[in-house]
Formats: C-alpha cells, sequence, structure tokens
C-alpha cells in the first residue's frame, strides 16, 4: 500500500468549510476544486474571485478536479454528500484518498464509501467537531476508516489537527451526530427560549436564573449571542445536519424527536428572517436582541 501524498489535493465544495482549507492547503501545494455553482452564470464569477484569492485553481467538472489529485477533500452540504460520492466515484482510481467531511449519517458514509472503494479509491470518513472559521486547519476532526491513522498522520504533517478513532466507517460520524443533538439543539432551545422571554420583557430574568443554574456557561456574557448567531447565519445547513441526525438515530431504532424538533426551529428563523427582509449582519457584532426586536416589530 502506497504512503499517503498530500501535494496535489482536489476540494469538492468551495463554500465556507472548503474554501478556508483550500486557502490554508494551497500554501505549499497544488489545490483544485470544483462546486456546484460553477455551473451558473450568477454564481460562477464569485466563486472563481475566492478561488483565486486562495490561491485554488478552478476545476470546471468533478472529473478535471480529482483526476490529477492524490487527496480528495469533500465538502459540500449533507444534501449533496451522496452525489458527490457518486460522481467523483465514477473519476477515482487506486492511490487516491477520498476524505469525507460532511456531516451526514453513519449509514450514509458507509454508502459513501462503497461507492468510493469500489472505484479502487481509499475512503475515510471525518467528522469536524467544530465551527471550522475560528480554527482554520487546525479545527479537529474525528477519522474513521481502514487508512485513518495514515491519513491522520498524514494530516499533521501539513498542520491538520485530525485524530484517527476507528478502523470501522461510520463511529466517527455517530460520535459527530450525538453531539449535534446537544448543540445544534442548545441552540434551538436558546432561540426559542429568549425570543419568547424578549416579548415579555422577562429577558433579563430569565437569564439570570440560567446563569444561577449554570454559572460557568456565559449566560450573561457572550453565550446568548454566540448561539443564536449560529442559527442566524447557518440555520438551514443545521437544520438539513439534524435531519442527517434524525437518519442516524431511525439505524438504532430511536425515535429522533428533538432531533426534528431542532430542524424545525433551525429552519423557522432562517424563514422568519427571510419573510421579513432580515438578513444576516456580517459587518457589525451580532445582537440576538437585536434580531428579537426586528422579528417582532416588522410588519
Amino acid at each position: 500500500m502506497t504512503e499517503i501524498s498530500t501535494r496535489t489535493i482536489a476540494i469538492i465544495g468551495f463554500g465556507e468549510a472548503g474554501s478556508i482549507l483550500g486557502a490554508e492547503l494551497a500554501k505549499g501545494r497544488e489545490v483544485a476544486t470544483y462546486d456546484i455553482l460553477l455551473d451558473s452564470a450568477a454564481t460562477r464569477p464569485a466563486l472563481e474571485e475566492k478561488a483565486r484569492a486562495a490561491g485554488v485553481r478552478v476545476a470546471e467538472t468533478y472529473s478535471a478536479a480529482v483526476q490529477g489529485a492524490t487527496f480528495i477533500i469533500s465538502a459540500v452540504t449533507a444534501r449533496s454528500a451522496a452525489e458527490v460520492a457518486t460522481q467523483a466515484a465514477a473519476h477515482l482510481r487506486a492511490g487516491q484518498v477520498f476524505l469525507d467531511i460532511n456531516s451526514v449519517s453513519p449509514a450514509t458514509k458507509r454508502r459513501n464509501a462503497q461507492l468510493v472503494e469500489q472505484a479502487g479509491a481509499d475512503y475515510v470518513e471525518a467528522a469536524v467537531m467544530a465551527p471550522v472559521p475560528p480554527q482554520r486547519l487546525k479545527v479537529p476532526m474525528l477519522l474513521g476508516g481502514p487508512r485513518a491513522a495514515e491519513l491522520a498522520q498524514a494530516l499533521s504533517g501539513v498542520g491538520m489537527n485530525a485524530t484517527a478513532i476507528a478502523e470501522r466507517i461510520g463511529v466517527a460520524s455517530a460520535v459527530k451526530m450525538c453531539r449535534s443533538i446537544m448543540i445544534k439543539g442548545l441552540e434551538a432551545l436558546t432561540v426559542e427560549c429568549l425570543l419568547a422571554a424578549r416579548r415579555f420583557g422577562a429577558e433579563e430574568e430569565v437569564l439570570a436564573s440560567l446563569n444561577g443554574t449554570y454559572p460557568d456557561m456565559g449566560w450573561l456574557e457572550g453565550l446568548p449571542d454566540y448561539l443564536v448567531s449560529r442559527v442566524a447565519e447557518h440555520g438551514r445547513r443545521r437544520a438539513a445536519e439534524m435531519r442527517e441526525v434524525a437518519h442516524t438515530l431511525a439505524d438504532v431504532r430511536l425515535e429522533p424527536t428533538m432531533a426534528l424538533a431542532t430542524a424545525a426551529r433551525q429552519d423557522w428563523l432562517i424563514d422568519a428572517m427571510a419573510a421579513k427582509g432580515i438578513g444576516y449582519p456580517r459587518e457589525e457584532p451580532f445582537s440576538w436582541r437585536a434580531l428579537a426586536d426586528a422579528l417582532a416589530n416588522a410588519p
């Protein structure tokens, strides 16, 4: 079995995670990307400019992106992960390593692995355990698969923070999916709790009570803004992930009550903001109170 090389890299999906990893990995390596947004005249120029600024070559097709790469990263939405594995597998070959960092269920990861391995390439799953932007290349990832340990060592060599936890596909994604029940659930609960409290004029007392019960969490500091901001900025994507969590639970015969409720509340906030013409304030500090007031007062 050949040593894993990360000298030539293809990134499928150039959204938030893909573009950050691409920009970091392009420092000293050849990186190409393909994103479905390249297929639209409306979205192509912005993506081309983002890739150019990152030092990443734009490929016209899946095939053009992966055929010259030794290492492929799939960084798309949960909804697109299986389609990417299907399309990319048609162009993969022996000696290539396909790293699937998408937030999907263990069953989806196992199906993706089968597609990639049938093409002769090696498949490794990754669970990204924190938001990518703050830590960038150092964001913690848990890896699974027969070559997970080898890839973790190779990725450490390029400055990534990857830990192999299993040779079996599905374990790493199960960690991420189960954790998301708590993390995304807390976000959704915070949205519902604080928007209601604000409308009653009771938010200060509610936050003080939460802080009294959980004094180390930061309820009187930045935690509420952070939790609500994650939904306001990425709610649609997070809702899709929670539906993957629901599939994960169904696979082990657990009713996904909280997962589906979390997805519904995450979607609700994005729908409510869109209906009232409220965008995410990227150029200024986020305030959950300002968002709550805008939602309550907008016509």
